[in-house]
């Protein structure tokens, strides 16, 4: 059977964009290099966070609201149709000043927020430690943003997973994409090693490895960003929210495990764990809850955020007819993939995405000839 479209990429964006596919008609197969979600998908700490850090009004922002609420609805439809739950919050998130700079920087978005009808509490210090009280004493004064929550990324991805192969995906696992398959000036298909997949479309999910598919005309500008993370073990549990601060964040699970992060490195595609990095991550986590001093890290890694010069989405059709483009969803990757890979879908199959996705063309990094 030769399938309508491939997908390179088996993380959450490209999970998205074959269950969304397969809803239309579409015979896909998806295509990944390692395990289904074993890349970046799998090493993020789950955060759904358009607003805490929002300051200005950009398309991306937009996009960001818009995936936030795609979340809500994703999370039930997937545990109707595989009963997995994706272990969505709905506590909120707090973030918390620690420094003159910070209170400066909080109360300015928080009076940009305001003026733009999202929806923000500010809190003092004492209503802060009444809330978590295991957070710093020396926290000034934070806001509650009640709509950014936070969900298990592992267990989204195993749930798009089953429901993709229940709509009729067919997952190729363990089978990197070499290069494109061009013919006649347009998309044929895949090779995988010595092997060649055909399909008349290909939707590039490939995350930080997305600008690097060979025979790509026009491959986009993403690369590689490592983050680094340390998972503590706490019962009972120290927060019930995610905290962010200006430097980083914790992000409690259901499983008792507090995740910190995170660093911004330029490593190319070495995920290694590093002293310098490890360190930067439990300063973070020690300025927000001091109480961690004395908690087991049970566990560290490494991931690969596929990051773009201008640090938005790549969204859009590419360089050759046949050949789409979801990548370079950065540090937002988990937030935005579903909602990317859907768009991209519908694109694919000619069908409009629901929104103006032409802020986040591919083109836009062309430069003219």
């Amino acid at each position: 059977m030769t399938p309508d479209v491939i997908v390179v990429g088996g993380g959450i964006v490209g999970l998205a964009a074959a269950r969304e596919l397969c809803a239309h008609g579409a015979r896909v197969v998806v295509v990944e290099r390692r395990r289904v979600g074993e890349e970046a998908s799998s090493a993020a700490a789950g955060m759904l966070a358009p607003q805490v850090h929002a300051d200005a009004d950009t398309a991306l922002l937009d996009l960001s609201l818009r995936a936030r609420d795609r979340h809500l609805r994703l999370a039930e439809e997937l545990e109707a149709e595989t009963g997995l739950s994706v272990e969505l919050s709905s506590l909120g998130a707090l973030d918390v000043a620690l420094t003159d700079e910070d209170e400066r920087s909080l109360s300015a978005r928080v009076a940009w927020q305001r003026g733009h009808a999202l929806p923000v509490e500010t809190l003092t210090a004492e209503e802060l430690l009444q809330a978590e009280p295991n957070l710093s004493p020396a926290v000034r004064s934070g806001a509650l943003i009640a709509g950014d929550r936070r969900v298990d990324n592992v267990r989204l991805v195993r749930a798009l997973a089953a429901s993709a192969v229940t709509r009729g995906v067919s997952l190729l696992c363990g089978r990197p994409v070499t290069a494109l398959l061009i013919e006649t000036g347009r998309v044929a298909g895949v090779r995988t090693g010595a092997e060649t997949l055909r399909a008349p479309l290909v939707v590039n999910a490939a995350g930080a490895w997305a600008g690097r598919l060979g025979g790509d005309p026009d491959p986009p500008p993403v690369e590689p960003v490592r983050g680094q993370i340390a998972a503590f073990v706490v019962a009972p549990a120290l927060l019930r929210h995610v905290v962010w601060s200006a430097r980083g964040y914790l992000v409690p699970r259901a499983d008792g495990r507090l995740l910190a992060g995170s660093t911004l490195e330029n490593a190319g595609f070495d995920k290694s764990v590093t002293a310098g990095g490890l360190r930067t991550v439990l300063d973070i986590a020690l300025e927000i809850a001091p109480r961690l001093v004395d908690v087991p890290v049970v566990d560290t890694w490494a991931g690969l955020r596929p990051g773009t010069p201008d640090g938005w989405p790549i969204l859009g059709a590419g360089g050759v007819p046949g050949l789409f483009h979801a990548a370079g969803l950065y540090r937002n990757r988990i937030l935005l993939g579903p909602l990317a890979g859907e768009s991209v879908a519908h694109l694919a199959l000619g069908r409009p995405p629901g929104f103006d996705l032409a802020p986040f063309a591919p083109t836009r990094f062309r430069v003219p000839r």
